[in-house]
């Protein structure tokens, strides 16, 4: 049995990647992590832009939290595997249980007792003042109580940089540590806490780690003190237990618990600067335990292999079977609890928008016998027609589209729903001369959505009539006569670069000319030879402008060696005694400018003749 925790940086992204865009339903994806409970962190989704395959897949019980306000922002989801013998008996949103549905739970519904939760457990006043509707209104955390143990699936808020995000931060940590102190202490459950805590418990787990160590010692401070001198370190420490005098911490730290001494046992990496590739990163990702449960636990470690967002899965594995410390084997299904029946009531299944009957099973009611029998479109938004099931472009078509617009289906479904309209006399008389006008039989299309193949058809099959309508259907598209324009050009361009010397002409003048025309077009068609960056004279890698502003689009030359530990971030970030030069240095270099120096050695070289 296997609990598994990753933070998938948007439910559109999963299929993007091998071997998820292979996946045809969300439940193929799901069963592909072989887990029983699956935690998802940064869903970036709202609850009305999520398909119904993502929010009810056939395997699992699923519950979701999401922010009140933002969309495409945060968001947590739980996936309880249907036939596990952990399954959910009580759930909530939020950590402070004032996230309530409609109607509100019911006392035997809450995971807690009232004096359990946050606001009762919290006896510091200067604690009272936090704002728990405001901490539980971005989407952060999920509490389920699967009876073994209470599960808490957490996407903590990073610092953001400014003050107020960083008090919204230690706020949320203080409203879990007394959401859990509540169960733990109050009522005596165990508790599993999973999830990315966005904060690091050891120096070891992160890659620049020790380089802020040595810059503090070197500025006077001993120890770690300079590393845990940020909130959410020192937070995390604190709450975890060790060896430490004085240590007051309630929870385990599972996966370095089994790997003690293990170095680079990161979850997330900045792919933007491809810091995977070289295993810079650092590791925010956890799954924390009471100490009671550590004896059910198997296994634990991360999946770097697994791609498909910036971070990583964490997982944990469960024995059937232990033996406890008077020699009685305890088996696990023995000791979790068999309710059976339905999920708790936050769960997606009873969500109005997924319990409402369809519009065509009324119409059908109305209207047996008298209308042509209409095939009802699959309930499932990750269906794939045929046709676009061989389209080469943008991995899991179907998942990506049900889920950035679920509207075309929709729209698809009320198509169907229209009964055939009568056609009166003149239309069938203009269909009659339609019909007689074309010269060649056409394929027939199949009702509903047209068949991307349709499209490409005429293309592949084609070639002939389609370069005899060429001049017509030219003629009539301003866009087709500019790109048939530039291809013109840039055909024209490479058989003047191509061609020898001798064959333009019988004039000793137009060959001259023919000739400077060819260094001039070869020299413009020619790639940008790559410079060389300055500190390990190998060559620079290019790369585009994403981000928007004045320069997006532009290219640019970068060192092509991987980030890593001391890589040269430039002067500014970087103090010179603490760069390693095995790494990325800080050279940089616009591609416009390589161009010209390229053009001002062809030159002095003698080769820059312009077009003549």
């Amino acid at each position: 049995m296997r609990i598994l925790t990753w933070n998938i940086n948007g439910v559109r992204t999963i299929p993007q990647y091998h071997p998820w865009n292979t996946m045809k339903t969300h439940d193929d994806i799901l069963n592909l992590l072989q887990a029983d409970i699956i935690c998802f962190q940064e869903m970036k989704t709202a609850r009305q832009n999520l398909p119904k395959a993502v929010g009810l897949p056939a395997s699992y019980h699923s519950f979701f939290s999401f922010p009140l306000q933002k969309n495409g922002y945060s968001g947590v989801a739980v996936y309880a595997r249907t036939n596990s013998l952990l399954r959910p008996l009580k759930a909530e949103e939020g950590l402070s249980g004032v996230l309530q549905p409609k109607p509100p739970l019911g006392p035997e519904e809450r995971v807690s007792r009232r004096e359990a939760y946050p606001d009762q457990v919290l006896d510091d006043t200067s604690e009272l003042d936090l704002d728990f509707p405001a901490l539980d209104s971005e989407g952060r955390a999920l509490v389920i109580d699967f009876g073994l143990f209470v599960l808490i699936n957490l996407y903590c808020p990073n610092d953001g940089g400014d003050e107020e995000r960083f008090r919204y931060k230690m706020d949320f940590h203080r409203a879990l540590e007394a959401r859990v102190r509540g169960l733990v202490e109050i009522e005596h459950r165990e508790v599993l806490v999973v999830g990315d805590l966005n904060a690091c418990a050891g120096v070891v787990d992160h890659a620049e780690g020790s380089i802020l160590v040595a810059r503090a010692e070197a500025e006077g401070v001993s120890g770690e003190d300079a590393f845990y001198s940020l909130g959410a370190h020192r937070w995390l420490r604190d709450w975890l237990v060790s060896d430490e005098p004085g240590n007051k911490g309630c929870l385990v730290d599972v996966v370095r618990r089994f790997w003690p001494e293990r170095k680079g046992m990161y979850t997330c990496w900045n792919t933007k600067i491809s810091a995977r590739e070289s295993n810079y990163g650092t590791r925010i990702d956890y799954i924390l335990a009471t100490p009671g449960l550590l004896p059910w636990f198997k296994a634990a470690n991360i999946q770097p292999e697994i791609k498909g967002s910036d971070h990583c899965p964490v997982f944990v594995d469960l024995h059937d079977e232990i033996t406890d410390a008077n020699g009685v084997v305890v088996k696990l299904r023995d000791v979790v609890a068999h309710p059976g029946g339905e999920p708790p009531r936050i769960a997606a299944k009873f969500w109005d928008e997924y319990k409402q009957r369809k519009l065509d099973a009324f119409f059908g009611k109305k209207v047996v016998g008298t209308s042509p029998v209409v095939q009802p479109p699959s309930q499932s938004p990750l269906s794939v027609p045929a046709a676009t099931e061989d389209r080469p472009v943008a991995p899991a078509p179907s998942f990506a589209a049900a889920v950035d617009s679920p509207k075309p289906i929709v729209k698809r479904k009320s198509s169907t729903l229209q009964d055939p309209p009568v056609a009166s006399s003149s239309s069938k008389k203009l269909k009659k001369d339609k019909d007689s006008a074309n010269l060649k039989p056409k394929p027939k299309a199949k009702k509903g959505q047209t068949s991307l193949a349709s499209l490409f058809l005429a293309g592949g099959t084609q070639q002939k009539s389609q370069s005899q309508a060429s001049s017509s259907s030219s003629s009539n598209d301003p866009a087709a006569v500019a790109a048939d324009t530039l291809d013109a050009d840039y055909k024209f361009a490479l058989s003047l670069s191509q061609e020898s010397d001798g064959a333009s002409g019988s004039s000793q003048t137009q060959g001259k000319g023919k000739t400077k025309n060819k260094h001039a077009w070869t020299s413009l068609l020619a790639p940008i030879q790559p410079p060389r960056c300055l500190v390990h004279g190998e060559p620079a890698k290019e790369l585009t402008v994403n981000k928007p502003g004045p320069n997006k689009g532009k290219m640019f030359f970068v060192c092509a060696r991987p980030v890593g530990p001391g890589y040269d971030r430039g002067r500014a970030e970087r103090p010179r005694e603490e760069v390693d030069p095995q790494w990325k240095c800080d050279f940089f270099k616009w591609s416009s400018e390589v161009r010209l120096e390229m053009k001002r050695k062809e030159s002095e070289s003698g080769g820059g003749d312009s077009i003549g």
